[in-house]
């Protein structure tokens, strides 16, 4: 293992998302004063003293209970604690030591592993609470650390105590070269499921009731075809449905999932085809210029002839006409369906998002495209192209400079780019044309 993993654990409500969250210097858990609000494990790195960490992110631990949710994340708890090198157990000064503590006590003292208690909610600078020093009775060979995760004060003492766990450990801090893939659709549609099936294992919690998955959760996973970090989303609804805050919270996550992934799976329910908000979902990954595959999930529960799949192939580009690009895969996550073909997939649409075409044979491109048509013209003016170069790419992004950019129109800018597409391919990804008059520098 690369990197050493330091996971987060403890009841519910006591700080630590709050501590993920200023550890990894970013906003990715949801916090909020509302006990069981992270549900699955969620990972994040940071650095200290020129280490870099994995840490994880879990839900409370709630020992006694019956609540399905509650059980499930006790299970996930549990998961991240035998995958942990370093565990840190919060706690809440201001409640005190509970009996809940005392019981997950236990608990991390069975792994065998590292344990940091933490004292959370020490918030007076230069005295520490009578209520601090009871935590010494958890008997961990590591001394309680005190900590203020809302404003950040004891997270140095926690990190040098964390290193000093892992004094034996053999860092090796290769450059990460997994491609990050985003799931993203609509409330069950089986986005977790299908990370579920490729991993063989219960990674993330499944069920039947829509809003499972809150935050978006990063599943590191390598195999034959390469290494992968499957990013799980919540299940994006309509905005008029989006009423709670921390509904809120999740579609922003969502939305920030995309932004970090190389590759998107647009997860759609084949039960219900595609629906204005599968529309605005798959707009999301476009707009954002990430290489997309639609996934049509449950495919097992249609009832097919020999023209089905194409269909339905056809009302996907139907619906969405400005992906006509993406390639569309039918899967079922709860039988495993075409599910090992998805790795293919997603190496091909990446590695036609990070394409680089010479200048001159864009220019030939460019040539032909023009000599075939002809370029728009306006009130005697006709548009000239002069040359067209790439000037990025994830995605593709190509400037074109000519003499009037009014004159380039839309539909000739989409013709260049199916002139584009027909030479290069480009499947899978979107493109971007950047319009520029010569001499403009802009």
């Amino acid at each position: 293992m690369a990197k050493p993993i330091i996971a987060i654990v403890g009841r519910p409500n006591v700080g630590k998302s709050t501590l993920f969250n200023k550890l990894i210097g970013e906003r990715r858990a949801i916090v909020e004063d509302t006990p069981g609000v992270t549900r699955d494990r969620i990972y994040g790195q940071t650095e200290w003293n020129g280490k870099t960490l994995i840490v994880i992110d879990t839900g409370g631990i709630e020992p006694r209970t019956e609540d399905f949710i509650m059980e499930k994340m006790r299970v996930q708890a549990e998961l991240a604690i035998e995958s942990a090198d370093v565990i840190v157990f919060m706690c809440d000064v201001r409640t005190g030591l509970t009996a809940n503590d005392r019981d997950i006590a236990i608990m991390l003292k069975k792994s065998g592993k590292p344990v940091i208690p933490c004292i959370n909610k020490c918030d007076r600078v230069g005295a520490l609470p009578y209520e601090f020093y009871e935590f010494y009775e958890l008997g961990f060979a590591c001394d309680p650390v005190a900590v203020s995760s809302i404003h950040g004060t004891g997270t140095g003492d926690l990190l040098d105590a964390a290193i000093d766990c892992l004094e034996d450990f053999d860092y090796d801090d290769e450059p990460d070269d997994t491609i990050k893939v985003a799931v993203i659709g609509k409330p069950n549609a089986g986005k977790s499921s299908i990370i579920n099936k490729i991993l063989g294992t219960d990674r993330l919690i499944v069920s039947d009731m829509p809003g499972t998955t809150r935050d978006a959760i990063d599943t590191v996973f390598e195999n034959q075809f390469g290494k992968y970090t499957f990013i799980d989303t919540a299940g994006i609804r309509r905005q008029s449905k989006v009423t709670d805050s921390i509904e809120r919270y999740s579609v922003l996550r969502a939305n920030m999932a995309v932004e970090r992934a190389d590759v998107c799976l647009i997860m759609i329910d084949a039960n219900q085809g595609v629906t204005e908000q599968d529309e605005k979902i798959a707009g999301i990954a476009h707009e954002s210029g990430k290489p997309s595959i639609i996934v049509i999930n449950k495919w097992d529960t249609i009832e097919k002839d020999n023209s089905t799949v194409n269909e339905f192939t056809k009302k996907v580009y139907e619906a969405l006409g400005y992906m006509q690009y993406a390639p569309v895969i039918f899967v079922s996550a709860k039988t495993g369906q075409r599910v090992t073909n998805l790795f293919e997939m997603i190496n091909y649409v990446y590695n036609q998002s990070v394409t680089r075409i010479t200048t001159g044979m864009l220019n030939d491109v460019l040539a032909d495209a023009t000599l075939r048509v002809q370029p728009p013209t306006d009130k005697g003016k006709r548009l000239k192209i002069y040359y067209m170069t790439q000037a990025s790419v994830a995605p593709p992004t190509f400037v074109l400079f000519c003499n009037n950019a009014e004159l380039f129109h839309f539909s000739y800018q989409r013709y260049i780019e199916n002139c584009l597409r027909d030479t290069f391919g480009f499947r899978g990804t979107p493109i971007k044309l950047v319009i520029k008059m010569k001499g403009d520098d802009n």
